[in-house]
């Protein structure tokens, strides 16, 4: 990890679509479970490159890791496979968490699609940020 990484220029932005889900994501990343994401191919490539780095910020908007894009591909929600489940680190780690867990997030967040584009991101934690506050 980067000692003295100057972080602050930076993107930032929690994930998830709320302060809990932001707080329980961070800490799964943290943790070092959490190691992928994904987002609909609808919300855009979000400035996301290889090499890319970024700030994951805490329920509360807090700056709290540093993380870099390693990976990055297109995938469909229904092609998804065990490894990228895994890598996304979430509950029991299994695909069909995943699935239902994401079919239930992308609901809320403006429609579910069996066969929605995804953008599927592996990342790695580059520094944890243990700021006052």
């Amino acid at each position: 990890m980067d000692s003295e990484l100057d972080w602050q220029s930076l993107p930032r932005f929690p994930f998830g679509d709320g302060p809990e889900l932001a707080d329980e994501l961070l800490a799964l990343i943290l943790a070092g479970r959490k190691r992928a994401t994904c987002w609909s191919v609808a919300e855009g490539i979000k400035g996301t490159v290889i090499g890319g780095r970024w700030v994951v910020e805490d329920g509360k908007g807090r700056p709290r890791a540093v993380l870099e894009t390693v990976a990055l591909s297109r995938q469909r929600f229904d092609l998804v496979d065990e490894s990228f489940a895994a890598a996304e680190g979430e509950g029991d780690g299994s695909l069909a968490f995943w699935r239902q867990a994401h079919r239930d997030y992308f609901t809320r967040n403006g429609g579910f699609v069996p066969d929605m584009p995804l953008w599927c991101e592996h990342f790695e934690l580059i520094q944890v940020l243990d700021l006052p506050g």
